[in-house]
């Protein structure tokens, strides 16, 4: 029950009847779908042009043509009877505050917060739909965005032609992407509702709104919506705004909670000079909200780069103090790696100096032990006599050294001999003889002295190969 009254109070307030029995047999016509019964009562009244109904349309259309007290009419400045668009569509408001007390015009706040957060939602939704790329699946939502751009887009092209390109610049998108582009750029909103059966149309239009001083003031300051009131959004927008005689502009921003500020309407033919000096006006006193807005988005970008120049640099010092340790480690990884590198070799230096005088002192006693058994292989020293050769022997550093052999003792004595004595560095050398030069190499070991022609006695050199 509960759910009930709410959807009967919440469909009271959008469509703005005050018929609960009517509302309710409304609803009850569409099973009780909220969305589907507002959609029903904005399309069965529709502007002129388009009178296309479905069956939900032609029920809601029966019911309301039992109300006759929901029809307004109203008069433009002329007197002329100019009928109301229909049953209207109107919004939960807020009431109008006064901004421009110097010429008492009264503005207010026009509470469109429901309908405005549901052109958010639309839109948010719509472009969803658009990045899926699927075609044929476009919702409801999705249509009617499409659908307030393409009108948009109309009524810009139809401006254009009937009274040229001297204008304000409206933008070709819907309303909320109006006001949202004006909220981004941190100016008002300028909003024309075109009725093109209006008698003061034309004349508005050619010498008030193509105006090139009035354009450029308007371009240069504002953002520019237009719409018709025959299509879908410029007829809502005049329910919205509750215009009641036109031509029809107004001044809006965006306000909090989705809500819609209405700062100035003007209603009736004006000329270029008092729209000037109205719009001039409310510039005048809404430049402090806008600078006070723009302030604050500076602010928040500035406290935001502040931050990320912040962040930036806290990650720029942490990688510092990493590469810092970084560097300490592989630093200290070097130092101790050519510490190792320094100890084993010092170890590989000692054992290596430790080897080489084990075998220097190996060798020394391998050639002190050969030396030893060489001087006993030559066995003791004959006296001299007529089978005894004298030997002399020079070496390379002048010492020399002399000894008796034997004449029938092999010349494989001497080299014993010389080896005995322990006066070479080397083992590879040979014994020579000067005149004649003869070299007592390995094919002669096995003579005799006698036979190798040094008895009865020889001088020989050594020299080393």
């Amino acid at each position: 029950m509960v759910d009930v009254a709410d959807k009967l109070a919440y469909f009271q307030a959008i469509t703005g009847l005050e018929d609960p029995d009517l509302c309710t047999e409304i609803l009850q016509a569409h099973d009780w779908d909220l969305e589907l019964a507002i959609s029903s009562f904005t399309s069965s009244n529709p502007p002129p042009e388009r009178q296309e109904q479905t069956p939900n349309t032609q029920v809601t259309a029966n019911l309301l043509s039992r109300d006759g007290q929901n029809r307004v009419d109203r008069s433009d400045s002329l007197g002329n009877a100019v009928a109301g668009p229909g049953l209207a569509w109107r919004i939960i408001t807020l009431p109008y505050s006064v901004i421009s007390a110097s010429i008492g015009l009264v503005s207010g706040a026009v509470g469109l917060g429901l309908w405005a957060a549901g052109g958010v939602l639309s839109y948010s939704l719509g472009m969803l739909g658009l990045n899926s790329g699927r075609s044929g699946e476009s919702s409801t939502r999705l249509a009617s965005v499409s659908a307030a751009a393409l009108e948009a887009m109309e009524f810009v092209a139809v401006f254009e032609r009937d009274y040229g390109n001297v204008k304000p610049n409206f933008v070709s998108e819907g309303f909320m992407d109006a006001l949202q582009r004006s909220r981004s750029v941190f100016k008002m909103l300028f909003v024309y509702l075109h009725s093109p059966d209006h008698p003061d149309t034309p004349a508005f239009c050619q010498g008030t709104l193509c105006n090139e001083v009035l354009a450029a003031f308007v371009n240069e300051n504002f953002v520019s919506w237009g719409g018709s009131i025959r299509a879908s959004e410029g007829f809502k927008m005049s329910n919205s705004l509750k215009a009641s005689r036109y031509p029809f502009c107004a001044v809006v921003m965006p306000a909090a909670n989705q809500r819609i500020a209405l700062l100035q309407q003007v209603e009736g033919p004006k000329s270029p000079e008092e729209m000037l000096m109205i719009l001039q006006k409310v510039i005048e006193e809404s430049n402090p909200a806008l600078l006070q807005a723009r302030l604050d988005a500076e602010e928040r970008r500035n406290n935001m780069r502040l931050r990320e120049e912040q962040d930036a640099a806290y990650r720029a010092a942490l990688e510092a103090d990493q590469a810092r340790e970084r560097q300490r480690r592989e630093e200290q990884e070097r130092l101790e790696r050519e510490a190792a590198e320094a100890e084993r070799k010092h170890k590989e230096e000692v054992e290596a100096r430790e080897r080489e005088a084990c075998e220097a002192a190996e060798r020394e006693a391998a050639l002190a032990k050969m030396r030893q058994e060489k001087a006993l292989s030559l066995g003791a020293e004959p006296e001299k006599g007529p089978n005894v050769t004298q030997v002399l022997v020079r070496f390379p550093n002048g010492e020399r050294k002399e000894r008796r052999f034997h004449s029938t003792a092999v010349v494989q004595l001497l080299y014993d001999y010389v080896d005995s004595l322990g006066c070479l560095e080397v083992q590879n050398y040979s014994l020579v003889s000067n005149f004649p030069r003869v070299v007592y190499s390995t094919d002669k070991f096995s003579l005799s002295l006698k036979e190798a022609g040094l008895h009865p006695q020889a001088s020989l050199f050594v020299e080393l190969n």
